[in-house]
């Protein structure tokens, strides 16, 4: 009997050997021996399908975090949303645009707000905080990907070359350069870290909460 969770594995199996342009629900049913009905028994549609598979592919980072500071489990949570996404081929353009409601994204969701209330930031802007997170880890993740895609297909070189070989702007140069030069990780944290101060400025400017 073909389980809803069988499903589930045989998509990501297929998506880690195909990509997300190879994962068909044809490719899909003959990898898993089915016909398309017993497909769409759990999934009526492939978007629902990709839903399901957003959501196992966040299961990880819905784990408990360590108890320290606001600040550090913020960028701790998002190092692991990174790690969770790269660890499947095209992992953050399947969560991209999804909205999921699954239970892994509905932890991850929790997790930020409750790191967001113990910290005192206002709740009518921590919504836009947990926004502004999950799409700087989603962009730098699919961008990330890319990367590699073309540093596997052998034109990443002679694409970094164009972008940077900048004459008309040394400083222009220089910063492409070393950007494009960084090793991917070193330069996610970093933006998480400018990201961060961001919301500890926030938090400095919020009014001071009424005492009952």
């Amino acid at each position: 009997m073909l389980r809803r969770a069988d499903v589930v594995d045989g998509a990501i199996a297929l998506l880690d050997s195909e990509g997300l342009d190879g994962l068909t629900t044809r490719k899909l049913g003959l990898a898993l021996n089915v016909r398309g009905p017993a497909l769409y028994r759990h999934f009526p549609s492939k978007e629902a399908l990709l839903d399901a598979m957003a959501d196992r592919l966040l299961e990880a980072v819905a784990a408990p975090l360590p108890a320290r500071p606001w600040d550090e489990q913020l960028s701790f949570l998002a190092g692991r949303m990174r790690a969770a996404l790269l660890s499947h081929r095209d992992g953050a353009r399947v969560v991209a645009g999804t909205y999921v409601t699954g239970p892994n994204t509905r932890l991850i969701e929790d997790a930020i707000f409750e790191i967001l209330q113990a910290a005192e930031f206002p709740a009518a802007r921590a919504g836009w905080v947990a926004f502004a997170l999950g799409h700087y880890v989603l962009g730098h993740t699919i961008e990330e990907q890319a990367q590699a895609q073309l540093s596997a297909a052998g034109v990443w070189q002679a694409r970094k070359d164009a972008l940077s070989g900048r004459p008309d702007s040394r400083y222009a140069r220089t910063a492409l350069t070393e950007a494009f030069d960084a090793d991917p990780a070193e330069r996610f944290d970093y933006g998480v870290r400018l990201f961060i101060d961001g919301v500890r400025r926030e938090l400095l400017d919020a009014p001071p909460r009424s005492v009952n």
